[in-house]
């Protein structure tokens, strides 16, 4: 699937490498994975990334920052929580301009009351007694992952954030971790770019696919964005389909994130983010969909029924499908040929 959630009771040091290799997360007390995010009514590709930690030997950003934060206190440890670093996270919160979580506590852990399934350490920046900036990160058997670097805003100038994340890959560097993964960026949308200029020549990406890991340098917009190329498929064969007086319209699917939801655990729901609806109107009738799957290069014509309909309608733009929440029922048809495709559409 594109998108899944888990919650493991307990989670060993190699099974989370082994969901990171993935391209999984944490997000509370459970684990996920997505491949598709929607920012302001447009759907884009989460790339996942990797520092190679043997490969990463330091690098001139890294001697500047530390150079300019050497006046300040750097102390790692086993995560704690109390009101100072609630207070700071609050602080912190209200000088950025996305919602992030209520509290650490709840970022953290969620509405869990169990103890951790995740081994998490904190890099806590003290400015003489004061708290001014504080990373978790969480320790595999070889991996390490980084969760979230908050900061005072007072402190801004010190570029603090970025600070965070070179000191938890150095410290994980130090005691023998081979990849640190600091989430996704996203092509397009720029929020996320910083992390492309950490550790840069050991930074990985994973490509969707071939499911393995790249150099980022590999990485070629016009090749490498599935959202891009399943738009660009999709688009080739709908020209195709009106040749043959086929009806489609190109939709974005509302509910593509859906799978991620921990009370929707299990229920492996369709999460195609974009699709061919093969149907002249939008209404209660489930028509045929058509995808391009990026991961096996294939066209699938598939059945599906619905698994929940909302009694309103979400006010969202009119080329975004959200009349059902959809789970697949068959595939009908699969084909790399958008001209086989067409004919099988034709014929009905």
């Amino acid at each position: 699937m594109f998108a899944d959630v888990r919650s493991p009771e307990r989670l060993k040091p190699q099974e989370l490498d082994d969901y990171l290799s993935g391209g999984w997360f944490r997000m509370g007390q459970t684990i996920f994975t997505t491949n598709f995010l929607n920012f302001k009514d447009r759907i884009y590709s989460a790339i996942w990334l990797r520092v190679v930690l043997d490969h990463f030997n330091g690098d001139s950003t890294q001697e500047k920052l530390f150079k300019k934060n050497a006046g300040f206190r750097t102390e790692i440890g086993p995560a704690t929580l109390n009101a100072e670093k609630e207070a700071l996270f609050m602080r912190y919160r209200q000088s950025v301009s996305f919602e992030p979580s209520p509290t650490l506590n709840h970022l953290l852990y969620g509405k869990s009351l169990q103890p951790s399934i995740f081994d998490t350490y904190e890099v806590a920046v003290y400015d003489g007694n004061k708290l001014i900036a504080l990373g978790f990160f969480d320790i595999g058997e070889i991996s390490a992952e980084g969760i979230i670097s908050i900061y005072d805003p007072e402190y801004k100038k010190y570029s603090l954030g970025k600070f965070l994340i070179y000191q938890k890959i150095h410290h994980c560097k130090q005691i023998g971790m081979r990849h640190f993964y600091p989430g996704y960026f996203v092509p397009g949308y720029p929020y996320f770019d910083y992390k492309l200029a950490i550790a840069h020549t050991a930074l990985e990406y994973l490509q969707l696919s071939s499911d393995h890991w790249h150099p980022i340098d590999n990485f070629k917009p016009d090749e490498n964005i599935p959202v891009e190329a399943m738009y660009s498929r999709l688009q080739l064969l709908q020209r195709l389909m009106d040749t043959h007086n086929v009806p489609s319209r190109l939709l974005q699917y509302a509910y593509f994130d859906a799978n991620q939801m921990p009370d929707l655990m299990g229920a492996e729901l369709f999460d195609y983010p974009v699709f061919l609806y093969c149907h002249d109107e939008i209404d209660d009738n489930l028509g045929s969909f058509i995808v391009f799957d990026v991961r096996d290069g294939l066209f699938h014509w598939i059945k599906c029924m619905s698994a929940w309909t909302p009694e309103t309608m979400p006010q969202i733009p009119d080329n975004f499908y959200c009349r059902h929440l959809l789970k697949t029922l068959l595939v009908l048809f699969s084909t790399d040929d958008p001209w086989k495709m067409t004919a099988a559409l034709a014929n009905g």
